[in-house]
């Protein structure tokens, strides 16, 4: 089981086009990864409507976890991604 809780760094949360940038992030990783808001429920994030539902606002805190092979190395892909509030997925950590 892996588990990464960041703050988000995009200023406009995960709306839109973050939303989709972390969506197509979350489903090249290849293994089920689920999202969830501080002390809600964790929903898939590969799926861009549950990632919209959840109402991420900039800065706030989530948390990312998996549990298969390869979990710590995609979640710290992930978690930079969020974190940084970057364009596309880093290829290296």
């Amino acid at each position: 089981m892996a588990e990464r809780r960041v703050n988000v760094g995009w200023a406009e949360g995960l709306h839109a086009r973050p939303a989709s940038i972390f969506v197509r992030a979350a489903t090249a990783a290849g293994i089920p990864v689920t999202i969830a808001k501080d002390g809600g429920q964790p929903v898939n994030a590969a799926s861009m409507l549950a990632v919209l539902g959840l109402g991420v606002e900039g800065g706030q805190e989530i948390t990312l976890h998996a549990d298969a092979e390869g979990a710590e190395a995609a979640l710290d892909r992930l978690a930079r991604l969020v974190t940084e509030g970057l364009d596309e997925l880093p290829e290296t950590v």
